[in-house]
């Protein structure tokens, strides 16, 4: 069944097969202002990745960099109060991710994984930007946090919860009406990463993946020779994407990375994302789906919320915020057609916003900042039936999520 019979919004959007071009003349140049004449800007969807951190894992087999604890200060202007709730209003799940990273304490005292004062302003100069963009340019969003104007969804973990408080305190200055909520998931259920805690088929594939980087023998080579240089045992565990996360951390920081790690740092990065898609089976159809499939499906549900809201008793939101990872939005960007064979950056955000002019509805997508045109579209506004169609592929519902991410026992007995 194709999309537009699946979700009964057949009646819902006008054909644009003989739109006229003035039309997108006109929304090029409103840049999200409403007016006579011009697209009117109906919802915000945000998805970031959180700000500077201290890294994961550390390099085996060398001489760590001091993380000292006054790295992870909190500047004044990033404090924004909130709370965590699950995503039914109750308690804040465990987390069983930031028990992990507690294993882990960097030299200095501070532990894996943790926003740092660096972040903090990354993600508070983020919220500025959103702020110039929908509040003081186009009167988009109200100069101050409503609840009913504004979702704030987050992976329960620490560092993009705080990634958020930043956001907002930039978007909002210290403005708000009433408790700012975060609403986020247990670790088993959550979408808002590639989770194969709920999917197995996904846990036996990168499990298949990993083992598969061993049959390359040019990124083995070049991981080889690097160690070398860096004096670390063939004994040692290590692979390119520690290698960029520690680096990638140091550099934002100003800390001093090792001189063989800067001067690779292109090659070290360029063998991070081809080991990201060897892992992955190059971000095939059936990967994506399992990856992103969900979060896409949860994009959809929301675009067609703001067209045709379930009762005319609830006001749809205007902004969904939705704090992820750089494993989120890697193929996110893949499955939009738009990756940059970059990866994506600390405080990086995809956003996208729903325009309506007349009978019509249009998408725009802007990474970092840069508006950029999506799969299955032509221009930077982007009608959305052409969006939504692109993206059919590998938006997954929840049952179709559970038919692929199942296995049998005999095949799950096989692979361990």
């Amino acid at each position: 069944m194709d999309l537009w019979a699946r979700v009964g919004m057949v009646g819902a959007l006008s054909c644009y097969a003989h739109r006229k071009k003035n039309v997108l003349a006109q929304a090029a140049k409103s840049d999200g202002e409403s007016g006579s004449g011009r697209p009117e800007l109906k919802l915000v969807q945000v998805l970031f990745r959180h700000g500077a951190r201290t890294p994961l894992r550390t390099i085996p087999g060398i001489e760590q960099v001091d993380w000292d604890p006054t790295l992870l200060e909190i500047p004044a202007q990033t404090k924004f109060p909130y709370i965590v709730t699950n995503l039914t209003g109750g308690p804040r799940p465990f987390s069983p991710y930031e028990e992990n990273y507690k294993k882990t304490v960097l030299k200095g005292g501070v532990i894996a994984g943790q926003l740092t004062k660096v972040g903090m302003q990354q993600m508070f100069t983020l919220g500025e930007r959103l702020r110039k963009r929908y509040i003081e340019e186009s009167n988009f969003l109200s100069s101050s946090y409503k609840s009913s104007e504004v979702l704030v969804r987050s992976t329960n973990i620490d560092r993009n919860l705080e990634s958020t408080r930043c956001l907002l305190a930039g978007l909002y200055r210290e403005q708000k009406e009433g408790a700012v909520t975060i609403v986020t998931d247990k670790a088993e259920s959550e979408i808002l990463y590639p989770n194969p805690g709920n999917c197995q088929q996904l846990k036996l594939m990168h499990r298949d993946g990993w083992a598969s980087l061993n049959l390359h023998q040019d990124l083995l080579e070049d991981l080889k020779n690097i160690k070398q240089k860096l004096g670390i045992s063939n004994e040692q565990k290590v692979d390119f994407i520690v290698l960029l996360d520690n680096i990638f951390a140091e550099q934002a920081h100003d800390l001093p990375s090792y001189p063989v790690l800067k001067n690779s740092m292109q090659l070290i990065e360029q063998r991070a994302i081809d080991s990201f898609f060897y892992i992955t089976k190059n971000n095939s159809r059936e990967v994506l789906q399992m990856t992103v499939g969900p979060l896409l499906n949860v994009i959809e549900d929301n675009i067609m919320k703001a067209i045709e809201p379930p009762s005319s008793d609830i006001k749809t939101r205007k902004l969904i915020l939705y704090a992820v990872h750089d494993v989120t939005l890697f193929p996110l960007l893949v499955a939009m057609g738009v990756f940059n064979s970059k990866w994506p950056p600390y405080a990086a955000d995809v956003t996208l916003e729903l325009y309506q002019h007349s009978k019509d509805w249009f998408i725009r997508l802007i990474y970092n900042g840069e508006e950029l045109i999506p799969r299955g579209c032509k221009d930077g506004l982007c009608p959305l039936e052409d969006f939504l169609n692109a993206l059919s592929v590998y938006s997954t519902e929840p049952q179709v999520y559970k038919m692929i991410c199942s296995q049998t026992e005999e095949t799950v007995l096989q692979h361990n």
